[in-house]
């Protein structure tokens, strides 16, 4: 008779991570480390990296690992089409080239495939460079929206994700017209087909955030670009939820309220009444900030979490201009596609 553990190994399903990559070299060696390392059959796991041009040592670093390695220019969605069809395995796994996973992670996470109605499974997001400042804030809050996520979800982000690739394939793989938030869009095309992402808070990913507020600028405003591309198709998101609440989908419209009411009372020198509604927006916003960095500052007890005040506001001007910039683009150009 075959052993429970033989068991085990012959229910496990065969899964093909996918790792993006574009001059990744500070991060690349234990992304694939932690992947080649994990505890599952090596003879169910195939190992692809996309790099989309890489112009450091990224490249030279993936060839010294048992993987495949292919080259396309392409955005991530549109990487991830280009292999989707061709994978071994009837699961695909992404992980980002910044993030890093425990060796337990793909045992915990594949059997929630079981399920007929889970399409696919994430775990949480720790931080994999928390002696800095920038990231360690970052990183409370991030992990404070994933603690707060239950066992099914709709959508999680794509630097720690499962996808069973028939039904991938099925609903129309990823949407190359969203080269940011293509996680979300899948997650809620995967919803409106009857099918739920199941959530392992057990299942560890460490991620490496952004290390300075000008990087983090730069990545939260290719987030604004297509944001309001993704209500657009998906207006029921704007309402927010545990990972993306109302309150941060709300902000770049009062951002954007606040600029044309300053840029008003400063025309009209000062008018009482566009300079109240400024002020007004500027207080309600400074207090949400200081009591949500408030509490997860006493959540994680760590005074520092307090810096998440400049990471919320930064990260909201980031949205706002993204955001209105690309609506411009849009405008001018007729609705073309833009790139991100």
């Amino acid at each position: 008779m075959k052993s429970k553990a033989t068991k085990e190994e012959d229910s496990l399903l065969g899964v093909s991570i996918i790792v993006t990559t574009f001059n990744s070299g500070s991060t690349i060696d234990e992304c694939l480390r932690s992947i080649l390392e994990m505890d599952y059959p090596k003879q169910l796991l195939e190992v692809i990296v996309i790099d989309g041009g890489s112009t450091d040592a990224t490249t030279e670093r993936v060839k010294a690992y048992p993987v495949k390695l292919v080259y396309s220019q392409l955005n991530p969605p549109a990487a991830y089409n280009l292999v989707l069809k061709n994978v071994e395995n009837e699961v695909i796994g992404l992980i980002d080239s910044d993030a890093k996973v425990e060796k337990g992670w793909l045992r915990k996470l594949v059997k929630h495939l079981n399920d007929p109605k889970v399409a696919g499974a994430s775990g949480t997001v720790e931080t994999w460079n928390k002696d800095n400042l920038v990231p360690r804030v970052i990183g409370y809050e991030l992990n404070y929206r994933y603690r707060r996520l239950p066992s099914t979800v709709e959508r999680v982000a794509t630097m720690n994700l499962l996808l069973k690739k028939k039904v991938t394939i099925a609903i129309g793989g990823f949407d190359e017209a969203l080269p940011t938030q293509y996680d979300t869009d899948i997650g809620a095309r995967l919803a409106q087909a009857g099918y739920r992402i199941a959530f392992d808070s057990e299942a560890i990913c460490y991620h490496f955030h952004r290390s300075t507020l000008r990087t983090f600028f730069k990545q939260q405003y290719k987030y604004g670009q297509n944001t309001w591309k993704l209500y657009f198709k998906h207006p029921r998101l704007a309402k927010g939820d545990k990972i993306t609440n109302w309150w941060m989908n709300i902000q770049p419209i009062l951002y954007g309220v606040a600029a044309i009411f300053l840029v008003t009372s400063v025309v009209t020198n000062f008018n009482f009444i566009p300079w109240s509604i400024f002020l007004a927006l500027v207080i309600v916003t400074t207090l949400h900030y200081t009591v949500s960095a408030a509490r997860i500052s006493y959540i994680y007890h760590d005074p520092s979490a307090m810096y998440l005040i400049v990471i919320y506001f930064t990260r909201a001007v980031a949205w706002t201009l993204g955001g209105a910039t690309s609506l411009i683009h849009t405008a001018l150009t007729g609705g073309g596609n833009e790139k991100s």
